[in-house]
């Protein structure tokens, strides 16, 4: 009987021991269960938001490679604000080019380089009339100092065009009247030298309202035609 007894006793003993054993090892299982899932979650929402990153970021360029296509490599006349500057290079080029061959005709003397001046003067005299009558744009929202710069430039615009206009007049008269005489041709290249610094002085408070005070690129301070 007491045999018995102490049988029982110890296999109550017993069960007892592993279920507390089991219980504990449950207890740490779930733990460190729950602390992967604490440790896996932010994890997971790192990856979720570094994802959704990258894939914004794909997007982002995707969109500005399709912008790009979209764009003409050579633009047409109509999407230039203005083609003022597309015309005023040609009175700069001609003109200034024009009074050298009359500077160098005074050596020489020869009626082909006198017609070819004849003929870059009036090209560059048309231009200078068409960019600074025409085609020249009218402003808006200047900057003060912007507005003293324009002044300049238009000043400068004007004698190109008047000294232009008078030497491309005295450059026919020598032509058809005095034959290319030398002193007819030392009094042309003294206009004409005039007319060349003139277009340059526009040039250079053009290029300085440009890419000094930001006027023109996109459209900016000009009165568009769509506006009025």
């Amino acid at each position: 009987m007491k045999n018995i007894l102490k049988a029982v006793v110890l296999l109550l003993f017993t069960t007892a021991t592993v279920s507390a054993h089991d219980g504990h090892k449950s207890k740490q299982d779930s733990t460190a269960q729950q602390a992967d899932t604490v440790m896996t979650t932010p994890t997971s929402e790192a990856d979720q938001s570094e994802h959704e990153h990258t894939s914004e970021a794909v997007s982002h360029d995707a969109h500005e490679k399709d912008a790009h296509h979209e764009k003409k490599v050579t633009a047409d006349l109509a999407d230039f604000p203005t083609i003022h500057p597309l015309i005023v290079h040609f009175a700069i080029v001609l003109l200034i080019v024009g009074a050298i061959l009359a500077v160098v005709n005074i050596y020489f003397i020869k009626k082909e380089l006198a017609w070819t001046a004849f003929a870059l003067v009036l090209v560059g005299f048309v231009a200078a009339y068409l960019a600074g009558r025409n085609f020249h744009p009218h402003t808006h929202g200047l900057t003060e100092h912007a507005r003293l710069v324009l002044e300049q430039h238009d000043f400068w615009a004007d004698w190109t065009i008047n000294l232009g206009f008078i030497g491309l007049l005295l450059q026919g008269i020598n032509l058809f009247i005095f034959k290319s005489k030398r002193w007819a041709m030392a009094i042309v290249a003294v206009v004409l030298l005039g007319a060349a610094y003139a277009v340059a002085q526009a040039g250079h408070y053009g290029a300085q309202l440009v890419h000094i005070e930001g006027v023109g690129p996109q459209g900016d301070f000009l009165e568009l035609e769509h506006e009025h």
